[in-house]
């Protein structure tokens, strides 16, 4: 899973603190008899204090950054979203609860049109582990609506009880996966060791009643009729973050925005390298190893997987589409002709949209799923072109 792709040199001083997180890693290793999960490394490699990608203070979104999100690219993503929360919260009233809320510009763009939409919640309340991000988003709000400022909050675990909209826009790509091998009908562990001071693939054999091979055989049936060599992943996380939500949610929707597929197309005979991606500095390549801690690390969704988890959590499956159609059904065009005052307006407004609904872009790749509890009729997003049947 080597890159060929010549990529940019960090500096000395962020090459240098890769390398203590390389270290940290490599003592993690050493305790475990030689290898790792590559869940328990993607884990130290997002997430280890003041170390990890998401925890280190790197500039990671927009063009200074390794990527671009949706609400990055233009304000119309929020406003969306606003439309969406606004019908939610008419029914439940409540709160709004972001997971991962990046440089905090999703929290502005929705704040301000539920402001202008006089739907506002009673207060945006905002997970996010990185103390830098956080400082991040409050300084934006600030800057930008302070007076929507003392509505947010900013949490280190969820509520106990909740009531509202949740949103998660590209926080299940971040959780950690589990990579699998099948070679000759036996089920292996991609795990992570050392060879040289660096780090390397190291493939364990599961025991036919662990976990991980229970779920991979359960596929095999499902989808695996044409597997030969079959490298792929799977998130036990992701079910398990569900059932937190399922718990804390009395009634309301959640939303999640993310690239991924249904497990039919997923688990492909023919996507047979699986989906594992990092990014650096807007380059797209599949080397997990290259300067952990400088690089985002990330895998697409199965949301079949995300449906059934969801229904053992006792929550419902409301809608399921990709972007494109949700944002158009959210009012997206209403948004564009609310905002473009002139022509050179109007064109960059439109290639905003381009970008987020053309489906070479992000359009068709990336899929809204909204879950539900005690909520009523069908919502706004999905109106049309809903999918559920594709899971």
């Amino acid at each position: 899973m080597k890159t060929t792709l010549t990529l940019p040199t960090p500096p000395l001083e962020l090459q240098a603190r890769s390398q203590e997180l390389l270290q940290l890693i490599s003592q993690a290793i050493a305790a475990n008899q030689g290898a790792i999960s590559f869940a328990n490394y993607m884990e130290l490699a997002l997430y280890a204090p003041s170390l990890g990608y998401y925890s280190g203070g790197l500039t990671k979104f927009g063009e200074a950054g390794d990527f671009i999100t949706a609400p990055e690219l233009s304000p119309l993503f929020g406003y969306c979203i606003a439309n969406q929360c606004a019908e939610i919260l008419s029914q439940t009233g409540g709160q709004i609860l972001e997971f991962g809320a990046g440089s905090g510009k999703l929290a502005l763009d929705v704040l301000t049109h539920l402001a202008e939409l006089n739907a506002l919640p009673n207060n945006y309340l905002i997970i996010e582990p990185s103390a830098e991000l956080q400082q991040r988003q409050r300084q934006l709000l600030a800057t930008k609506a302070p007076t929507l400022l003392k509505r947010v909050a900013w949490l280190n675990q969820l509520p106990e009880n909740f009531t509202g909209v949740v949103l998660a826009n590209e926080v299940l790509d971040a959780m950690p996966i589990h990579l699998f091998e099948i070679d000759e009908q036996a089920f292996y562990e991609c795990e992570v060791g050392l060879q040289n001071e660096g780090l390397t693939w190291h493939k364990r054999m599961l025991a036919p009643d662990s976990e991980l091979a229970k779920r991979i055989l359960t596929l095999q049936k499902h989808y695996g009729n044409e597997w030969q060599h079959y490298v792929s992943e799977i998130s036990l996380m992701i079910p398990a973050w569900l059932k937190s939500i399922g718990r804390m949610l009395n009634r309301g929707a959640v939303f999640l925005i993310d690239y991924g597929f249904p497990a039919h197309e997923y688990y492909h005979h023919d996507r047979n390298t699986g989906t594992l991606m990092c990014h650096y500095r807007h380059y797209a390549h599949s080397d997990p190893f290259y300067f952990p801690g400088l690089q985002d690390i990330t895998a697409h969704i199965d949301f079949t997987l995300v449906a059934e988890g969801a229904i053992e959590a006792g929550l419902e499956v409301m809608g399921y589409t990709h972007q494109a159609a949700f944002l158009l059904n959210s009012g997206l065009l209403n948004e564009l002709s609310r905002l473009a005052l002139n022509d050179i307006e109007q064109f960059a407004l439109a290639q905003q949209v381009k970008k987020l609904t053309l489906p070479h872009e992000m359009g068709e790749l990336f899929k809204v799923m909204a879950l539900g509890k005690n909520i009523e009729g069908e919502l706004l997003g999905f109106s049309r072109q809903d999918q559920r049947h594709r899971l």
